[in-house]
């Protein structure tokens, strides 16, 4: 069964609330928003708001950004989330790429290798403080000291962890440890700090799941995988709407058209894609923008048939 989430960002309380009773009504699996301080809602707070509207749909970060928030306040955030929406909480958690994040809490964003190792202690030691375990991390790159979760316990026994990278290590990691693994096609984060290269090439996505694969050896139940959609057009014209967005991306439209990070075409091409990312890739979760809730609706009991 194919699921999706809405990835959205509260502009305002009404709206904000009136999107999440949208988001329900209408079949998605949950509702999420990302991690950004200093130009975007704190997720926790939104997402609880979110909570008090709706009774079924998950409500997650997307990622929380592991590299500028501690493992301790982490926790204690979903946790509570947890308590508040009666067991629909659930984590997403990233290594940090925006470099004005780090400098705004007295840090310089390291290198990649470094971000790798502390995203990877990051999520160990919210995981163990989830599970009730005291944590005692003293590394390079985190420091915590017999840290404890006593309040509040989380109403699920395991919130779902999703780790979203592109990072090798971190794939591979991922696999033995996450429940959901993000996959969203990006590569070096650009100069501006937000923007990132695209890796947008089926090999690209090939050589990823077969690390996430690699790191889940063993498991008896490996990792789900989610891609993190950029565009979703229904459309008669595939291949024009898609060309503009090859061409940024150094890709062929063909190529466009196969990895899962777009869905552009009919209705019944955009469930064949699905359909073959499943058979590929493995791929069973998807997150969309929030402008593209009125275009995955009537997909939404189609997609969960795939099988």
């Amino acid at each position: 069964m194919v699921s999706i989430t809405v990835q959205a960002f509260p502009e305002d309380g009404d709206s904000w609330l009136d999107l999440a009773r949208e988001v329900e009504a209408r079949g998605f699996d949950a509702l999420t928003t990302a991690d950004h301080p200093g130009s975007g809602a704190a997720p926790f707070v939104a997402l609880a708001a979110a909570g008090a509207v709706t009774s079924r749909i998950g409500l997650g970060s997307y990622v929380t950004n592991g590299g500028v928030r501690e493992p301790q306040h982490i926790a204690a955030d979903v946790a509570t989330l947890d308590v508040v929406s009666g067991g629909r909480a659930r984590l997403g958690l990233g290594a940090g790429h925006t470099p004005a994040e780090w400098r705004a809490v007295g840090r310089e964003r390291p290198g990649v290798a470094a971000r790798v190792e502390r995203s990877m202690a990051v999520v160990l030691a919210v995981r163990d403080l989830l599970a009730g375990e005291e944590v005692t991390v003293d590394s390079e790159h985190l420091s915590v000291h017999g840290a404890r979760l006593d309040r509040p316990r989380p109403v699920q026994e395991r919130i779902p962890l999703t780790v979203g990278t592109s990072n090798s290590r971190l794939l591979r990691f991922a696999g033995k440890h996450a429940d959901v693994v993000g996959l969203s096609g990006t590569g070096r984060t650009l100069p501006d700090g937000h923007m990132h290269d695209v890796r947008w090439t089926a090999d690209v996505v090939d050589a990823q799941v077969a690390l996430v694969a690699e790191g889940a050896a063993g498991r008896p139940v490996p990792p789900a995988l989610e891609a993190l959609v950029q565009q979703v057009s229904v459309t008669d014209d595939a291949e024009g709407v898609a060309a503009e967005m090859a061409a940024h991306a150094g890709v062929s439209v063909k190529e466009l058209l196969t990895v899962p990070y777009v869905l552009v075409g009919t209705a019944d091409e955009i469930v064949d894609a699905v359909a073959e990312h499943h058979r590929r890739w493995g791929i069973s979760r998807y997150v969309v923008r929030v402008d593209a809730l009125e275009a995955m609706t009537p997909l939404l009991p189609r997609l969960a048939g795939i099988r």
